[in-house]
C-alpha cells in the first residue's frame, strides 16, 4: 500500500463529502486507502460516508475523543508507506496526490511533508513555523499580537519564502504527510502516533519537535498545491471551550518540551487570563 488518508471529522459533513469526491478525483498510479474517524457528529456525518463511500473505512466515535486520540485509532491500522493526515476541510487537485508522494520519495530524511496550502480566493496560506519559545507564546497568552501583530513575526515565520522547497520546524497539521520508512528508520517503530494528551491543538508541533529529536526532519514543498478552507471544524467550538482547549495544549507541551519554569510562567499568566476574562 502507498499511501493512506486519515480524516478526523466533526459535524462538517459537507465539506467531508467534497473532500471525499476530491480525493477520489485524484489522478496517479498509487494504490490507497482511506479513513474517516468520525467524533460522534451529530449531522450524520457518518452515515453519508457509509452510504456514499462504501470503499472507506468508517471509524464512527459514539463520543468526542479529540484530534490525536482519533487519528491514532486509524493509525494503528493504516498500511500505507505514506500516511497523509488531512483535514475534512481541505480539497485536493487532482495532481496533489501524486505530485507530494513523488517529491517525497526522493527525500531519505524528510519524516513529515506539508505542501503548499490556497485559501478558497486561491491565495497562500502562510502555516510554516517556528517551535513555540516562552516569549512568542506569553504574547500569545496575553493577546499582545491584537495591537502589535509584529511581534510574533518570527515565530509564524512571516519571512518564509513559499516557492522554495525548505526544511522547517514545524508545519500545519491540515496537510502532514508522514514518511513510515523515514519515521521508522529514526525511532525503530513502524506506527507512527500523536501524543494524546492534546485533545485539540499542539499535537502536531509535538510530532515534528519528536521528529527532530529522533533525527529526523520535516519539509515543505511548493511541488503540491492543496486548498484548505481553514479550521471549518474548529469554528463550531465555543470561543471559551477552545481557549480551555488551547491553552491546556500549550501548557502540556511546555511541561513537555521546554524548562520547568517556563510552564511556571505561562501556568500563571494563564490563570490570570482567565481570571479576568472569566472562563
Amino acid at each position: 500500500m502507498d499511501l493512506s488518508i486519515i480524516i478526523v471529522s466533526w459535524n462538517v459533513k459537507s465539506l467531508l463529502q467534497a473532500n471525499l469526491e476530491a480525493l477520489f478525483k485524484s489522478s496517479g498510479f498509487f494504490s490507497w486507502e482511506i479513513f474517516v474517524v468520525d467524533n460522534n457528529s451529530s449531522d450524520g456525518s457518518a452515515t453519508m460516508v457509509r452510504e456514499n463511500f462504501p470503499t472507506v473505512n468508517l471509524l464512527a466515535n459514539t463520543e468526542n475523543l479529540g484530534f490525536a486520540k482519533a487519528n491514532n485509532q486509524a493509525l494503528k491500522l493504516a498500511q500505507g508507506k505514506s500516511i497523509l493526515l488531512l483535514n475534512p476541510d481541505m480539497l485536493v487537485q487532482k495532481d496533489t496526490l501524486d505530485k507530494v508522494l513523488a517529491w517525497t520519495s526522493n527525500q531519505t530524511r524528510a519524516t513529515v511533508v506539508s505542501c503548499r496550502l490556497l485559501n478558497p480566493a486561491g491565495v497562500n496560506i502562510p502555516h510554516v513555523r517556528c517551535f513555540p519559545k516562552l516569549f512568542d507564546q506569553l504574547m500569545v497568552t496575553l493577546k499582545v499580537p491584537h495591537f502589535w501583530p509584529a511581534v510574533l513575526n518570527k515565530y509564524l515565520s512571516r519571512d518564509f519564502n513559499y516557492q522554495v522547497a525548505s526544511r522547517v520546524d514545524s508545519v500545519r497539521g491540515s496537510f502532514f504527510l508522514i514518511n513510515r520508512a523515514n519515521y521508522q528508520k529514526i525511532s525503530g517503530q513502524s506506527t507512527p502516533l500523536l501524543d494524546e494528551s492534546y485533545f485539540l491543538w499542539f499535537e502536531e508541533v509535538d510530532f515534528c519537535r519528536q521528529v527532530y529529536k529522533l533525527g529526523g526532519e520535516v519539509w515543505y514543498t511548493p511541488e503540491a498545491v492543496c486548498l484548505d478552507q481553514v479550521g471549518q471544524s474548529f469554528r463550531q467550538v465555543k470561543t471559551q471551550q477552545s481557549q480551555i482547549y488551547f491553552s491546556n495544549s500549550m501548557l502540556n507541551y511546555f511541561k513537555k518540551w521546554q524548562p520547568r519554569w517556563q510552564y511556571g510562567v505561562l501556568f500563571l499568566a494563564w490563570k490570570a487570563v482567565r481570571w479576568l476574562f472569566v472562563f
